[in-house]
Parts: C-alpha cells; sequence; structure tokens
C-alpha cells in the first residue's frame, strides 16, 4: 500500500497519510512524498480544496521512532542538504490552494505542524495534540512560528515547555481548531462538507484572499491596501464574476468555473 494517498473528486483533494499500522508516523521518504503530492493536488486546475487526513483512527504519530533511531546518520546528512522548497510545512504555507486538515485522532510532533500549517482544521474530540519537546525532539514544521501567534505565548510556552498533550476541548477554546467532531468518521465527513463550500465558491476569489491573508503577514496595512487593489481589478473582468453578478439578478446559485 502507498504510504500517501491522493483522491481527486469533485474539485477535492484528499491526502492521506496511510500508515495505520504505525500510526501514519513518517518514515523520512515520506517528507519528500507527502511534499510532492500537495504540491500535485494543488497544481491540478480541477482541485479548490485539499484535505488533509490520516487513516485509521490516528492523524499522525510524527516521525516514526524505531526507523529513525536505525538511520541517525542518514538524518544527519538531511540537515546539511535540506531543501526548503521540499518541506511539506512551507509546502502548505505557499499553496493558494484553500487546505484543511481533519485531524481525525492523535497528532504527534511533526503532525502538530502539519495539523496548523493548514487554513481550517477540525478535530475529533477523541484526538489530542502532543508535543515533540516530550520525545526530546524540536517541532520542525514551523509550529513553532505558528502556534504562538494562533493561541498567544504563555499557551505555546505551556504545550512546549511543560509538556502537556492538548486535549480536542482545549485546541477549540484556545483557537487552535474551528470545530470538533464527535469521532473520527465523523471528523472526515464534517471536513468533506466543508471542502465541498469551499469548492462551490469562485476559486479565483478564494485562492486571492490566502494570497492577500499571507502577504498581510509582512506588508503594512497601506501596502496591503495597494496589494488587494491590484488583485481586485483583474476580478471585474472574470467569467465567474459575470456569473456572480447574473446568479444575484437572476436569484439562483452560481456556477462557478474558474475562468
Amino acid at each position: 500500500m502507498t504510504d500517501i494517498l491522493l483522491e481527486v473528486a469533485d474539485h477535492i483533494a484528499t491526502v492521506t497519510m496511510n500508515r495505520p499500522e504505525r500510526k501514519n508516523a513518517f518514515t523520512v521518504a515520506m517528507f519528500d512524498v507527502l511534499g510532492a503530492t500537495l504540491v500535485a493536488a494543488a497544481a491540478n486546475p480541477e482541485v479548490r480544496c485539499i484535505v488533509l487526513t490520516g487513516s485509521g483512527d490516528a492523524f499522525s504519530a510524527g516521525l516514526d521512532l524505531i526507523e529513525a533511531a536505525g538511520q541517525m546518520e542518514r538524518l544527519d546528512r538531511i540537515a546539511f542538504t535540506f531543501e526548503a522548497e521540499r518541506s511539506p510545512a512551507i509546502i502548505l504555507q505557499q499553496l493558494d490552494v484553500p487546505v484543511i486538515a481533519a485531524v481525525n485522532g492523535a497528532a504527534a510532533g511533526y503532525a502538530v505542524g502539519m495539523a496548523i500549517n493548514a487554513d481550517i482544521r477540525v478535530m475529533s474530540r477523541t484526538a489530542r495534540l502532543v508535543p515533540a519537546t516530550k520525545r526530546n525532539l524540536l517541532p520542525e514544521s514551523g509550529d513553532t512560528w505558528l502556534l504562538p501567534r494562533l493561541v498567544g505565548w504563555e499557551q505555546a510556552a505551556r504545550f512546549y515547555f511543560l509538556g502537556e498533550d492538548m486535549t480536542a476541548k482545549q485546541a477549540l477554546a484556545a483557537g487552535v481548531v474551528s470545530e470538533l467532531a464527535d469521532d473520527p468518521p465523523a471528523t472526515q465527513r464534517r471536513a468533506a462538507e466543508m471542502a465541498a463550500q469551499i469548492a462551490a465558491m469562485p476559486p479565483q476569489a478564494v485562492q486571492a484572499a490566502k494570497r492577500l491573508m499571507r502577504a498581510g503577514r509582512s506588508d503594512s496595512y497601506t501596502d496591503h491596501v495597494h496589494r488587494a487593489l491590484l488583485q481586485l481589478l483583474p476580478m471585474f473582468r472574470t467569467k465567474d464574476f459575470a456569473e456572480a453578478l447574473a446568479a444575484f439578478f437572476e436569484k439562483r446559485p452560481p456556477r462557478f468555473t474558474g475562468e
């Protein structure tokens, strides 16, 4: 079986980490495969949303420590040959296509970063987030940059410094996730429903909005307003804008084509 699965249907790409016998823990090879799969999904003109999830009852246990223990020399080399553009975490940040993380079960270490690098997260009530620091590792997937911005410095400090697992209820209260679902299957169903709602939106506008949100992290206010205007003006000449107007006046649901 393939460790990373990709399924595309109805404008939605579902990317599944697929090692259920190891709680979807990452082998070294899986990092490259996941990154390439995400890039391929986003490059597909039919895809308007990506759902990232895990097989079975786990999201991912993070790095497979059993495999890693036998490959220390290879891991040492990776530090000197790391190519940022192939990192799944950085790829998730750079994708214009929206990403929903269906956190259907426990997410540990690297997988925490995979979840919070998504744009929207829905989490099973039975799931939890496990800090990498509990294993004398560091969260290398950008989550030390993202988590303090999501929950504040002190909540992130409790997570990493005290080694406290974050329950689904705590993740919801802290703003790490926006919704909870009852169990793993319900989590994936809800993520699929949200993805379908995104897929029904005009993709050019959605992706432009994501680019603007990303740029807003570093833009000044004035520069950002100017950037938004430059991205807005071409929208008026699109077929989807004409369809949005027609649907409004005809009092019917719009049918967006991405043109």
